[in-house]
């Protein structure tokens, strides 16, 4: 079963706050790794989530821009903190605060991978996050062309991060200030 043959439900789950999920993925974004909250919180056994696409998981309320904007980053050998609403295996969704880090080989410093980690997020950034993608997705949807629609859409994010005077990275931590001191 593919993500494409699952429809979301509307439910949201929830995992306990003292767990992480975790998974690894090679340079291609392919899983290489998945803990067993992941798998427990998506709903997939373990052989189902090796060798696919991470975005096995990808709601479709999630805007392209943010993805992109992600992917931009780690390939360039930074780390990225972003709010993202997943989908599990049944349609049902849940949203994380992930931390997304390049890997490095230790003698060549070429990135060799990528490892995230994702917590529960605080309602009140899950809540400011979902009006920002909304802003997002209607953009994308205002575009019949994908290339065009992804374009609009980080041109979007990047005029609304310009227009507070701050980076993606600083406007992630504006959600819960509560995060950004602990």
């Amino acid at each position: 079963m593919g993500r494409l043959d699952i429809q979301p439900t509307g439910r949201e789950r929830f995992f306990p706050e003292d767990e992480l999920i975790v998974s690894k993925t090679d340079l291609t974004g392919k899983i290489t790794y998945a803990n067993r909250t992941f798998q427990a919180v998506a709903g997939y056994r373990e052989e189902e989530l090796l060798g696919q696409p991470h975005s096995i998981i990808r709601h479709p309320d999630m805007p392209r821009a943010v993805f992109a904007y992600l992917w931009q980053t780690i390939a360039a050998g930074d780390e990225v903190f972003a709010y993202v609403k997943n989908m599990g295996k049944s349609g049902d969704h849940y949203w994380v605060f992930a931390h997304v880090t390049p890997t490095f080989d230790p003698v060549s410093r070429a990135i060799v991978s990528y490892h995230s980690s994702r917590r529960v997020p605080s309602r009140k950034a899950v809540d400011s996050a979902a009006a920002v993608y909304a802003a997002l997705l209607a953009e994308e949807a205002r575009h019949s062309d994908r290339r065009a629609a992804l374009a609009a859409s980080l041109d979007l994010l990047t005029r609304t991060l310009q227009g507070a005077g701050m980076g993606y990275e600083r406007f992630v931590w504006t959600l819960d200030p509560a995060v950004a001191a602990a």
